[in-house]
């Protein structure tokens, strides 16, 4: 049986967050959903669709998910090495975005790439969210 690969950004975005906020979360069990915009439209140069934050009660952002047409981004805000390493690793598209502070684009450009994602919010999660670089 052959299945089609998602490669629909806003799906992409939507089976990210399944994982993350999922009942087996292991080490991502720190993670959290916010800010979810449902009725987000993908964008060519992105739309915004939820943020990523870890913690309990002093919240740390992680990063921020938008959708395009093909894929989803997803900017870590801390962790900017560990998650361009990380990415590496898994075998996904990344790059440093020179902004201040620096952040780090991870691309998610299929459903399957989700599972491979989740090893870059891992090891920033190991090395600690606060860390910006």
């Amino acid at each position: 049986m052959v299945w089609d690969a998602i490669t629909d950004g806003k799906r992409i975005g939507q089976l990210l967050a399944s994982e993350i906020d999922g009942p087996d979360r292991g080490v991502l069990g720190s993670l959290d959903v916010l800010e979810a915009d449902p009725d987000v439209e993908p964008a060519t140069g992105g739309a915004f669709a939820y943020r990523i934050v870890a913690g309990g009660d002093e919240r740390t952002d992680v990063g921020a998910a938008y959708v395009h047409p093909d894929r989803l981004r997803v900017e870590f805000e801390t962790g900017v090495r560990t998650a361009l390493d990380a990415a590496a690793e898994a075998g996904l598209r990344a790059r440093p975005k020179a902004t201040q502070p620096p952040r780090t684009l991870v691309f998610v450009e299929s459903g399957a790439d989700v599972k491979r994602s989740l090893r870059v919010f891992e090891a920033v999660l190991e090395d600690g969210p606060e860390q910006t670089g």
